[in-house]
């Protein structure tokens, strides 16, 4: 008994002839371009040709331009006969190419079966085409709309403006398989500037880039319109610098509910496959749900602010309505109480310290409130918000805040001239402090209210500061207070 497996059974044959079924097999693959070199090669091996090849009409329309099996152009150079057939797609026999043929292996010519055969070939070439073309459309607005899902989920997950135009930039960069992505925004004078920039190299050269009032894209592009170019370095609409760079690219608004936020510019490199229709349509579609995003997220970014904006003016209202008042009501009891203490002067030096502290305590809830009112995230205008400012730029490098002591009405007795003046001396006397090694507290005292040594009404800026050995000393010989004063002038009481 041998111990060889028997052979396996050999495949039916086809029902179908071997011609016929190439015919009909180019139309099994979904994906264009492999749809489009299948027609190529089932041309070839059907009619025997050695040259053969697929010229695109339209190449902008899918993005391809020929398809070769082999090199056809040579066969053109050297005289040999090429024929060809158009390939129509659609019910409105939109001529997508041409399939041409030269040369055949066995030195004959194209009879007339292989040109039947051909026009065969072209005529199911131009369904799997058009098949092709919705399944590829169909991936392709796929793609754009998880894009753009996504873009949605993270803009309204949270983050600062500057992060979620990023995020649009850098998921329409890869969707569009551009070279970049670039969110510009109109400027105070009239043009537009490049804010944000996603690209696969350095984009420091980008970002800061300008359209300059006046430019022809210009108009287009604040009107809220999308302009889409085939070449940017020649194109004589686009003057940026950077133009040279990219060939096709689209700019597209990004506008919602009449609010025109910038414009995402998708360019791609010089020499790039040009956008299809498609291509410009679903970007466009994108860019209008990215910017409703932006919107979305700009509202609840500001309704969060707002809300950090009550809370805190709740506690400053706890803060000056309970504990300020009990504090000064206490300080009062105190120095009620020091007054009927007689003759006993140690008692009367401890509830004198001790009304001290709690009027100091008060200074800083103070000024505490005032800080609770300062929008977090902006410029503070006003010179206790400035001063605030800098004792919280010392504090990042103190690891504490100094406390903050004003006397008098600063803000109406100190004019912007000497407030500047006082300022300078303040951000100085800082550094100092920060550099001094075991500074355990910094204490700043502006006294609006002063005298200068020469009698005119002054204002004068104290930083003291403590390294924890006990010397409470503040005068200027302890080489721990920085002391500046200036005269306020006439008319400013």
């Amino acid at each position: 008994m041998s111990g060889h497996a028997p052979p396996p059974p050999s495949p039916p044959p086809s029902p179908l002839p071997p011609r016929l079924e190439a015919v009909l097999g180019i139309g099994t693959d979904l994906e264009l371009r492999t749809t489009l070199q299948h027609i190529v090669d089932g041309a070839a091996e059907l009619t025997g040709a050695r040259y053969a090849g697929l010229g695109m009409a339209d190449p902008g329309h899918d993005g391809l331009v020929e398809i070769r099996r082999a090199d056809l152009g040579r066969a053109e150079r050297e005289g040999i006969a090429v024929i060809d057939v158009p390939i129509l797609v659609n019910d409105d026999e939109e001529e997508f190419g041409r399939l041409y043929l030269a040369e055949k292996l066995d030195g004959s010519q194209f009879g007339d079966e292989e040109r039947q055969l051909l026009r065969l070939l072209a005529t199911q070439a131009g369904i799997a085409i058009g098949n092709a073309r919705l399944y590829e459309t169909a991936r392709q607005r796929e793609r754009w709309i998880e894009g753009a899902a996504a873009v949605t989920t993270a803009l309204l997950t949270g983050g600062a403006a500057a992060d979620a135009l990023m995020t649009v930039a850098d998921r329409a960069r890869l969707l569009a398989d551009a070279a970049a992505g670039v969110i510009l925004q109109p400027t105070d004078e009239g043009g537009m500037e490049v804010v944000t920039a996603s690209t696969l190299d350095d984009s420091d050269d980008i970002v800061g880039t300008t359209i300059a009032p006046g430019s022809p894209v210009l108009v287009q592009l604040l009107g809220g319109d999308p302009v889409f170019v085939d070449d940017s370095a020649t194109d004589p609409r686009m003057t940026t610098p950077v133009r040279h760079r990219f060939g096709p690219s689209m700019l597209l608004p990004l506008q919602a509910e009449g609010r025109l936020i910038g414009t995402l510019a998708l360019p791609r490199r010089r020499g790039d496959r040009p956008y299809t229709d498609t291509e410009r349509l679903l970007a466009t579609q994108f860019a209008s749900q990215a910017a409703l995003a932006l919107v979305l997220a700009d509202a609840r970014r500001r309704r969060a602010r707002l809300a950090v904006y009550e809370d805190r003016d709740r506690i400053a209202r706890d803060l000056h309505d309970l504990v300020v008042q009990r504090l000064f009501a206490t300080g009062m009891m105190l120095e009620s109480t020091q007054r009927r203490a007689g003759g006993d002067e140690a008692v009367r030096e401890i509830l004198g310290q001790a009304v001290d502290e709690l009027q100091a305590t008060v200074q800083e809830v103070r000024t505490t409130i005032f800080a609770l009112q300062q929008p977090p995230a902006d410029a503070p205008t006003t010179f206790r918000g400035k001063v605030l400012r800098e004792a919280a730029s010392a504090a990042a490098v103190l690891g504490r805040r100094p406390s903050l002591h004003f006397t008098g009405p600063v803000e109406h007795r100190v004019p912007p001239p000497v407030a500047a003046q006082l300022l300078t001396a303040l951000r100085r006397a800082l550094a100092t402090a920060v550099r001094r090694p075991g500074v355990t507290r910094v204490e700043i005292r502006i006294d609006a209210t002063a005298v200068l040594p020469d009698g005119r009404n002054g204002v004068r800026l104290t930083v003291y500061t403590d390294d924890g050995n006990g010397d409470d000393t503040t005068g200027a010989d302890a080489g721990t207070t920085a002391i500046w004063q200036a005269p306020l002038g006439d008319g400013t009481l």
